[in-house]
This record gives C-alpha cells, sequence and structure tokens, in this order.
C-alpha cells in the first residue's frame, strides 16, 4: 500500500494516559509501530511540550512541561472507508500500558482540522524556547534574587518575552535606576 494511499481516512485522535506515563506510551507506540506491523495505521504520536525556567533556591533550572497532561495526541487510520472501526490499530493503541482509554470511548471523534492546528502551532511556537514558569505584568512589583541587586525590590518597566528579560526600576540610595534582569532573577513580590 502505498503512503499517499495508507493515510487517506486518517486523522488525529485523542488518547487519555495514566497521569505522567504521555512520555512512555509515546515511546512504546513510536518503538512498536514497525515491530507490530502498523505503519498502514499509525502515523505519528504526538504529547505536546513546552521547556519552562524556573528558579528555586537560587538555581535556574529547566523543566519540560505538557501542554495537555494526561493527553496524547496519534494521527492514525482509526476507521475503514465504510465507517467501521479496524480492530488492529484500535487495539493496539488501547492495549498499550498507560493508555487509559480514547477520547470518545468505544466510537472516538477524530479532532478538528482547527484543533489539531492550534495544537500543532503551539508546538511550534515553544520548539527551541524558555518560557519562564512565572508570567510577569508590566508594573508589577518584584524582589531581585540574583546578581549585583540581591534582595532589592523594584517595579517592572518593560518586558521582552523574546530575549526572556525585564527592564526593572530599582530605587538605589533614593533614586530609581532602570536595571535589565532576566526572568529568572527576579521573583514576585508576595503580598
Amino acid at each position: 500500500m502505498s503512503e499517499l494511499s495508507a493515510k487517506t481516512g486518517a486523522a488525529w485522535y485523542v488518547i487519555q494516559t495514566l497521569s505522567n506515563q504521555e512520555g512512555k506510551v509515546k515511546r512504546y507506540l513510536d518503538k512498536f509501530i514497525k515491530e507490530e506491523e502498523m505503519e498502514e495505521f499509525v502515523f505519528e504520536v504526538l504529547v505536546p511540550t513546552e521547556t519552562v525556567t524556573e528558579v528555586k533556591n537560587g538555581k535556574k533550572s529547566q523543566i519540560v512541561r505538557k501542554f495537555y497532561p494526561g493527553y496524547a495526541f496519534i494521527h492514525m487510520r482509526l476507521y475503514d472507508e465504510n465507517g467501521k472501526l479496524l480492530n488492529k490499530p484500535w487495539y493496539f493503541v488501547r492495549e498499550t500500558a498507560g493508555v487509559i482509554n480514547f477520547v470518545g470511548g468505544d466510537r472516538p471523534t477524530p479532532l478538528k482540522k482547527a484543533e489539531i492546528d492550534t495544537i500543532l502551532s503551539q508546538v511550534e511556537a515553544a520548539t527551541g524556547k524558555e518560557t519562564p514558569k512565572v508570567q510577569f505584568e508590566i508594573g508589577e512589583e518584584v524582589k531581585i534574587t540574583d546578581g549585583p541587586f540581591l534582595n532589592l525590590n523594584g517595579r517592572i518597566d518593560e518586558i521582552d518575552p523574546e530575549k526572556g528579560k525585564l527592564k526593572v526600576s530599582v530605587s538605589i540610595f533614593g533614586r530609581f535606576t532602570p536595571v535589565e534582569l532576566e526572568y529568572w532573577q527576579v521573583e514576585r513580590l508576595t503580598s
């Protein structure tokens, strides 16, 4: 069967997974697609993530955060041309360790094109970027947690999300001075 005719009737479906098992499900399905001869049914497994930067105890760290915890997306052919459920791919996915079920139960409904396009653009926008765990706003009061202005408080004047930098006005000797800092060098003041 040619690649084009195999993908005819393919759609994106959502599968619900056990908590924190999304990556394990993806790795398993990716590994066994070829071994179980599922290439004509299953084309891609997606777990949308982003890299998030956070600071704990003065240390900058990166974590991978899932956009949709507990879910994975699978591009596959699940129904034949008559709309009848195909047992082989159905059981291949359903019997995978960590999979709870398809969203939609015994008659899964594919995602609409606009829905999957939104998800794919989210993934593309997050690729290669670090997102701060905390989102800041102009005018917000922050405490500096790193660098020469450690422990001083200031007010955010500008935010540059592309570079992950903030311009913060800090009072030094009674005068406000603008200081450029990275997101991870400040934390929200708790009121």
